[in-house]
This record gives C-alpha cells, structure tokens and sequence, in this order.
C-alpha cells in the first residue's frame, strides 16, 4: 500500500483506523458511483465490512466492479479537527467469517454481544465481508484553529 501523505501534516493511519469512525465505500454502479456509509475493521492493512445480502446492494456492484474507494473522516467542529484518509484499491466479496464479525461489530457496540442491539447479535451465513484490499491511501490532516464562539 503506497501512502500519500499531505503537505507535510499528517497523522498516525493505523491509531486512526483504530477509532470507531463510519467510512464511505464508494462503489461503481450501471447509473454511476453509489455511496454507502458503513463501520469498518482495519486488519493485516485490509478494510473489513459487513454486506447484508438481503438489503445492501454494494456486494453486487463490488461483485461486478471490484474497483472502488473508501473515505473516512474524523471531524470536531469544536476542537477544529479534520483528519481524512481517503483509500484507493480493489474489494472482493467473501463468505462471512464470525471472528472478522464479532471485531468489526465490537468496535462500535462494544466487547458485550448481549448487550447489543438484536439486529447485529448472531449473524449468519445471510451475511458476507468485504475485504478491501487498498492500493493507495492519502492521509490529510486539515485541522484549523475554530472561532472563538465555537468553542
């Protein structure tokens, strides 16, 4: 994975990727790019995403155009921060995998399945992951001192 970074301000990508942000997979479709907010696991320099085949499209599209591009942005209004890594590369859809699962959704829901929301606990074969293979990713840190009425 070749990384860009901006301008001399950057920031740590893998503390970053750390962070339970939402991502934007962009993906390719007959009407022209599609974009889906979606949580994400970074593992191995891979990105991990759930696809629920009876309701998301992206599977399909990723399974006709593995092309695509991935977005995310940490953003504070209050503290004047905007970090972004916007990645390049290629998806394939794979089977679901209850270990890849139980990380991503952890993230985000935290470490008790109990305690989850019923729509994200006991996922099944229904499911797959997509696995995000990036080619490029450029880093930007393009935070700013806020207004003083904004703090």
């Amino acid at each position: 994975m070749r990384i860009i970074r901006f301008r001399g301000r950057s920031f740590d990508l893998d503390n970053f990727l750390k962070k339970p942000l939402f991502a934007h997979l962009s993906t390719m479709s007959e009407e022209g790019p599609r974009d889906s907010p979606v949580w994400f696991h970074w593992e191995r320099e891979r990105i991990w995403i759930i696809g629920i085949t009876s309701t998301d499209s992206f599977p399909k599209r990723i399974q006709k155009n593995p092309k695509c591009a991935i977005g995310i942005v940490n953003f504070d209004l209050y503290r004047g921060l905007v970090l972004h890594a916007g990645f390049r590369g290629d998806a394939e859809v794979k089977s679901f995998d209850n270990e890849i699962a139980y990380r991503l959704l952890s993230r985000y829901l935290g470490p008790h399945e109990e305690r989850w929301d019923p729509r994200f606990r006991n996922l099944d074969d229904s499911n797959v992951l997509i696995c995000f293979r990036p080619e490029t990713v450029v880093i930007r840190d393009q935070s700013y001192v806020p207004a003083k009425e904004m703090k």
